[in-house]
């Protein structure tokens, strides 16, 4: 069988996230922030929570991506498709059995994922390789060419 993942610790999977979640840290403040001043500390504490469940969704995404992709490229392409399904519906649940306690404010919260998630995922477009060279981010430098050698010669 042709091996489909990289070596583990070389997983784009991982780089990505870890990327996202580094340009999240800036982010969840001026969430929490926003949120405080339009909803009080309630609003703040839910959005802190809608950020942190925005990370662990991002990282189960990444952690199922690699398992799935050591096993068959079949599995992987299943679970790239149907574990965005199941992680929503982990989310709606997760976001059914906080709606009832006194602290969760849930337009807070429910902003706080939608904006989370669509703004982390938007920003890193810019920074995504589409290549198979070079899985993950874009590399910073240029790579060497065939013809840049030639001319180097």
């Amino acid at each position: 069988m042709i091996p489909v993942a990289a070596p583990a610790g070389e997983a784009p999977e991982y780089e990505l996230v870890g990327d996202l979640l580094r340009k999240a840290l800036p982010v969840a403040p001026v969430a929490v922030a926003v949120a405080a001043i339009f909803a009080g500390l309630d609003g703040a504490l839910s959005a802190g929570v809608g950020v942190a469940l925005v990370a662990g969704n991002l990282l189960l995404a990444a952690a199922s991506l690699v398992w799935a992709g050591r096993i068959s490229l079949g599995l992987l392409m299943g679970v790239a498709l149907g574990g965005y399904a199941v992680r929503i519906g982990l989310l709606f649940l997760l976001v059914l059995l906080l709606q009832d306690l006194d602290w969760i404010h849930l337009p807070s919260l429910g902003l706080t994922l939608v904006i989370t998630h669509l703004g982390l995922l938007f920003w890193e477009l810019r920074y995504v390789s589409a290549s198979l060279a070079h899985p993950g981010l874009k590399p910073t430098t240029a790579p060497a060419t065939f013809a840049s050698k030639e001319r180097a010669q």
